[in-house]
C-alpha cells in the first residue's frame, strides 16, 4: 500500500475542480479577461450561478471583477490574477499527471488477468 497522499489527486485544487469554476476558469485562462455575459453563455450557467462562483473565486484571490459601463450601459469584466493562472496551471498540470499515468504501459510486475476454465 502506498503511502497516504502520494496520489496526485492529493494536489488538485478543490476550489477549481468544480466543473462550473474549472469552466470559468479555464475560459478566462484563454484571455486577458472577459465580458460577464459572454463567460455566462460559453460556460452555460444562468446570471446567478456565475455570480456566486466568480465570488468564491474572487475570494480565493483567483478572478478579479472590474465593473464599469460601456454608454450608458453598466458591463462587469473577468480576469484571472496572477495566483489564479498559476493555480489553474498548476490544476491542469496535475490532470495531466493522473491521465497520462492511467495511458502508461501496464506495469510488467502487475498480475496476469484470471480467466475463466473452458
Amino acid at each position: 500500500m502506498t503511502e497516504s497522499g502520494s496520489h496526485p489527486r492529493h494536489r488538485l485544487d478543490e476550489l477549481i475542480h468544480a466543473p462550473v469554476r474549472f469552466s470559468i476558469m479555464a475560459t478566462l485562462a484563454s484571455a486577458e479577461q472577459a465580458e460577464f455575459a459572454f463567460v455566462r453563455d460559453l460556460v452555460e450557467v444562468s446570471d446567478s450561478v456565475l455570480s456566486k462562483q466568480v465570488s468564491l473565486l474572487e475570494a480565493a484571490g483567483y478572478v478579479a471583477v472590474r465593473k464599469g459601463y460601456v454608454g450608458k450601459r453598466p458591463r462587469t469584466w473577468l480576469s484571472l490574477t496572477a495566483r489564479g493562472r498559476s493555480a489553474f496551471a498548476d490544476h491542469v498540470a496535475v490532470l495531466h499527471e493522473i491521465a497520462s499515468a492511467a495511458s502508461a504501459p501496464a506495469d510488467a510486475a502487475a498480475p496476469e488477468p484470471v480467466t475463466e476454465p473452458s
